[in-house]
């Protein structure tokens, strides 16, 4: 059996979808799997065991041209089962014109019609893990085929693989950069692309920062995507220690392998966050307006820090009041609790 499986198309949701796209191989052992996604996330996946092909998205716009295009690609897989992670129209029209048999995603954006299994999307969804809502797609697959399969939901891994060829290059750039490798490496994630309101403060992590070189005697690294260079740059600038930026000098393979060799990354709830928990660095998120009972990262070795207010989780992308459920969480209380992990 063939099988595409398209992923979503932000960075924490794409990690998010990872203990499904392992329950799919898990119930399909012989089937041939291949990752459909954007071409930027093939740095994700590229080492991933759970998947034996991945086919990136070449055209882009989401005209009827673009659209036909992009299914004629899809089309020369000759799949069997589509299985769609993504919740939009165009997606599901792509794999319909592309002829695929077996077609199974949520009933959204009136695409029903276009796909031969649609899913009523579950009424508990704001309640759970969104890892949940994928597994929930695959259970109902499974259901469907008329397969014996339960996921137990207490072992949800996430894990990615980097390979010791990547993690040596990384280690090569971080010393390159002028991190003392003998030190703690503590990485930051200070920026978010899609939401200011995730934002902790560019003065908060510049003072995080201070504290933890000086009692931790830790490497500052920053990282993110070019779109947050100036946060990043604006961090550097405010803090009294040697930072290291890394900020928009990386593809996503090779902040990834980077990731990898940190002792902690400490961020906004953002898609890096996601990336280190899953290659196994210790993980420290500063949650704001955004919900972690949904978006959390996965892991034993992710931690979240969040100060409880009246108006949180609002789910807005710009506080239009204070933006107290990020001010009020001190950099002291972070380093606090930065130390903790540290150190355990």
């Amino acid at each position: 059996m063939k099988i595409l499986v398209r992923v979503p198309n932000w960075i924490g949701d794409a990690v998010m979808c990872i203990p499904a796209l392992r329950a799919l191989r898990e119930m399909f052992s012989n089937a041939n799997i291949t990752l459909y996604t954007k071409a930027w996330a093939r740095g994700i996946f590229q080492d991933a065991e759970f998947i034996d092909r991945i086919l990136t998205v070449e055209n882009e716009g989401a005209g009827f041209r673009e659209t036909v295009k992009e299914a004629k690609r899809v089309s020369a897989g000759k799949y069997d089962l589509t299985i769609l992670f993504t919740n939009s129209f165009q997606t599901a029209a792509i794999v319909r014109i592309a002829g695929v048999k077996k077609r199974i995603g949520y009933s959204r954006e009136g695409r029903g019609i276009l796909l031969t299994d649609p899913v009523r999307p579950p009424a508990w969804e704001h309640d759970r893990h969104q890892s949940h809502y994928y597994l929930n797609l695959v259970e109902e697959l499974a259901r469907r085929q008329q397969l014996d399969f339960t996921y137990d939901y207490r072992d949800l891994s996430g894990a990615l693989i980097v390979n010791e060829e990547r993690r040596s290059r990384a280690k090569a750039r971080l010393a390159e950069a002028g991190v003392d490798l003998a030190k703690p490496i503590v990485g930051f994630g200070a920026g978010s692309t899609n939401s200011s309101s995730k934002r902790w403060g560019e003065e908060k992590f510049a003072g995080l920062a201070d504290l933890l070189a000086r009692e931790a005697k830790a490497n500052i690294v920053l990282l993110g995507s070019k779109q947050e260079i100036d946060v990043s740059a604006r961090v550097s600038a405010l803090s009294n220690s040697d930072v290291i930026d890394l900020t928009g000098v990386t593809d996503l393979a090779e902040a990834m392998a980077i990731l990898s060799e940190m002792d902690l990354f400490v961020s906004n709830d953002m898609g890096l966050a996601h990336l280190a928990s899953a290659v196994g660095a210790k993980t420290l998120v500063i949650f704001g307006p955004t919900n972690d009972v949904n978006t959390r990262p996965l892991g034993e070795n992710a931690a979240i820090i969040r100060h409880p207010v009246e108006c949180s989780p609002c789910m807005l992308r710009e506080c239009p009041i204070d933006h107290r459920c990020m001010t009020r969480i001190s950099p002291d209380a972070v380093f606090e609790r930065s130390m903790e992990m540290l150190n355990d």
